[in-house]
């Protein structure tokens, strides 16, 4: 499947927030440093080397409710073109994943239905919208027919790695990209029958330049709307799209979350929807060990760190802090105390981040020192033990329950045990520990000196 090459590299775009600047004498707590999530979402792509099984139940809401419910087991049962089953098995597929199952009956059946699906990174969502866009391609005829439009140029480019390598034995279809830096003449018609672009360059290609008939446009794909959403300009240019389009064009929504303005843009633009949702997999601390240590102060802290270092590091270690900057402090002591760890940062750019995650998850390094904003997201099996330098609180100071869960959750997974140590330095961090306690309605315990065998037992 060839592609329209840029010409103009020397414009490319940056990335969104892909680097994100930060003032390093201004201590920036974790709301302050929102993470930009076209970056997070980037990092999920670049860290994937295959398909997460997910435990979450699909919840399948029709538009006709009356119409049988289809899921398919296999993707012979689905009767693609010889040339697109061949390219889904060159790219290591062997049966559809979960949202797969029941998402591409809908995106492939005849008369074509709009769906509005949620689903994670790595649930091969992106997989199944091209294979509903090739499916749909008549290649024949040499003008765009399939419209996708993502958050960000790097974005763009990965869902355009995937469409070439499923159109890899489908030489006659023919792939476009339209991202600020690829300059075309004007007057100029395109001939390649998917554009795959960001919203700003599409609409322009649409409505200023003509370089795209929109009324010829059969499928339209909608990809991470909700990191597209949380971009200015972004929502206000894909419903502007989405009014150019003949009614009968099938329209595909995807999103990891599904929050109210998320669900508000969805219903603007894909009418009359098929929806596919995720059930919330409930999450359980029963197989994690929790304590906590008192100290009075950081250095204390530091210290009582460097005492169960030595019982951590048989298996892998996440600490959290609450800034950049205490990460930053951290990690360089640690080292300066001789220990091998690696520190995730906001201040990286996504490609370093997954360089470094790459390395932890190798097991090259065994501690990972990083602030929740970076570590959202990432999945390493072999984590047991997770350390909570600075407990979670919200920018009002308040405990965040959610965030405990989600950091001390990536210990304990899949059934084996797992641990948390939380860093006690003053009566106002019991105290936020203590409402956690309630919350969960688990009891942390103090650790003591005896506690470290029973750590170095749960880790051996």
């Amino acid at each position: 499947l060839s592609t329209l090459h840029l010409k103009d590299e020397k414009n490319k775009p940056d990335a969104n927030g892909a680097v994100v600047k930060a003032d390093d004498n201004v201590e920036k707590t974790e709301d302050e440093e929102k993470e930009d999530r076209a970056a997070q979402s980037l990092l999920n792509k670049l860290i994937r080397s295959n398909l997460v099984d997910t435990t979450n139940q699909v919840e399948v809401l029709q538009r006709d409710p009356t119409s049988p419910l289809y899921s398919v087991k296999s993707f012979e049962e689905l009767r693609l073109k010889p040339q697109l089953l061949q390219g889904v098995y060159a790219m290591g597929f062997n049966r559809p994943s979960k949202i797969q199952e029941n998402a591409l009956p809908m995106m492939l059946a005849e008369p074509p239905q709009n769906l509005i699906a949620q689903s994670q990174s790595g649930t091969g969502k992106t997989a199944a919208f091209v294979l509903a866009m090739l499916s749909r391609v008549e290649p024949g005829n040499k003008y765009p027919q399939c419209l996708c439009l993502s958050p960000t140029y790097e974005l763009a480019l990965q869902t355009g790695k995937v469409i070439e390598q499923m159109g890899n034995f489908y030489p006659e279809l023919k792939l476009a990209y339209a991202v600020r830096g690829n300059k075309l003449e004007r007057g100029q018609k395109i001939s390649e029958q998917i554009v795959i672009g960001t919203p700003g360059t599409v609409l322009d290609w649409c409505s200023k330049l003509k370089f795209i008939d929109p009324k010829k446009i059969k499928v339209f794909v909608l990809d991470e709307a909700d990191v597209m959403i949380a971009t200015q300009g972004h929502q206000d240019q894909s419903i502007r799209i989405q009014r150019m389009l003949p009614r009968d064009c099938q329209m595909l929504l995807f999103s990891a979350t599904f929050e109210d303005s998320v669900w508000k843009f969805a219903q603007k633009v894909v009418p009359d929807p098929n929806i596919i949702k995720l059930k919330r997999e409930e999450e359980t601390l029963d197989t994690i060990k929790q304590y906590y240590v008192l100290c009075n102060n950081r250095d204390e802290k530091f210290r009582a760190l460097c005492n169960i270092y030595g019982a951590i590091t048989i298996a892998q270690a996440m600490i959290f802090c609450h800034t950049r900057k205490t990460a930053g402090w951290l990690a360089a002591e640690l080292s300066r105390e001789g220990h091998q760890v690696a520190l995730l940062s906001g201040e990286m750019m996504v490609e370093q981040r997954a360089a470094v995650i790459e390395r932890f998850r190798e097991g090259k390094e065994k501690v990972l020192v990083t602030t929740n904003v970076c570590a959202r997201g990432i999945d390493v099996e072999q984590v047991s033990v997770v350390i909570n330098f600075d407990l979670p609180v919200d920018k009002d100071g308040n405990p965040d329950n959610e965030t405990y869960l989600h950091r001390i959750g990536r210990t304990g997974r899949f059934g084996k045990r797992g641990l948390a140590i939380n860093m006690v330095d003053s009566k106002h961090s019991m105290n936020i520990l203590n409402r956690i306690q309630e919350h969960f309605n688990k009891k942390i315990n103090k650790l003591d000196t005896d506690d470290l065998d029973e750590i170095e037992k749960i880790n051996n």
